[in-house]
């Protein structure tokens, strides 16, 4: 009867039909009662997963700067999490927390600013300065900076 129709046509119809008065006799017993409100809430749901049907989104699948977050030689001041510092001697855990604790930063050299911060800290800052960059802050990591969930 629908063959011409759209999947979506059919699930529209049959819920549609539900609300349309039934030619049974106007006898009404209990079982009667049961099978049209199982009838009517069947319709409705369907009615309901038809309109509900997701939509694609234009989600960011891939982050641009995911190399400076921690899986190559430069890290990203702004957006890189504390367990990326633990492979340049003597950020961890000291400066590194520091670091993710404060910003966002404009440059690198912001990092210097930090309140707090050791002299023997900005010297391992500035010994590595060349390992660090400054990406534009993205909300899906810099809530992780200080804690990603991962625990030894």
């Amino acid at each position: 009867m629908f063959a011409h129709h759209s999947p979506l046509v059919c699930p529209l119809h049959r819920s549609a039909a539900a609300f349309a008065p039934n030619a049974q006799p106007s006898a009404q017993t209990a079982l009667n009662a049961e099978t049209d409100r199982r009838a009517f809430f069947g319709a409705a749901a369907t009615a309901f997963g038809a309109a509900a049907l997701p939509i694609a989104a234009n989600a960011v699948v891939d982050y641009d700067n995911i190399a400076y977050l921690g899986g190559g030689s430069v890290i990203d001041l702004n957006n890189a999490n504390i367990r990326s510092y633990l492979r340049i001697q003597g950020m961890y855990p000291n400066a590194a927390g520091k670091i993710v604790s404060h910003g966002p930063y404009k440059t690198v050299a912001d990092v210097y600013n930090i309140p707090g911060l050791t002299q023997a800290e900005k010297d391992v800052i500035k010994k590595n300065e060349n390992r660090f960059t400054v990406k534009e802050p993205a909300a899906e990591y810099v809530i992780d900076r200080i804690n990603n969930g991962l625990y030894r």
